[in-house]
């Protein structure tokens, strides 16, 4: 990502971001997160990242198939650009990577402790 782009997108995210939570009436929306966007150098595409829970995957991504070309007008009419970018949704699957290494490290953390208790009570494991 080029330094230059970095205002753009954060441009980009806050206004779609207000634009999934004040303007988009879907419901399978409620309760995203846009977590970033990408805007091309051109600005002819967008990639946005989302995060949702994980048993509403597929519905929130189909919401944001049948919805991008309303935010995608909502959005050109809020931003000074000459051309509104293609939209392309993408799930921010760093939540859930982060989430899975916190439930291994707490794992780790009760198996040290029990072989710790086992070592002080002169058991071997």
């Amino acid at each position: 990502m080029k330094e230059g782009n970095r205002k753009v997108d954060q441009q980009a995210r806050e206004v779609i971001s207000n634009i999934v939570l004040f303007d988009v009436s879907d419901p399978r929306l409620q309760m995203v997160t846009i977590t970033g966007v990408n805007v091309s150098f051109d600005r002819a595409y967008a990639d946005v990242f989302y995060t949702a829970e994980p048993e509403r995957y597929a519905a929130v991504q189909a919401a944001f198939e049948a919805a991008k070309g309303h935010i995608r007008s909502l959005m050109a009419k809020q931003l000074a650009w000459k051309q509104a970018p293609e939209l392309r949704f993408h799930l921010d699957d760093t939540v859930d990577a982060a989430e899975k290494l916190g439930r291994y490290l707490e794992q780790e953390k009760v198996r040290q402790a029990t072989f710790e208790e086992a070592a002080d009570a002169g058991e071997e494991l």
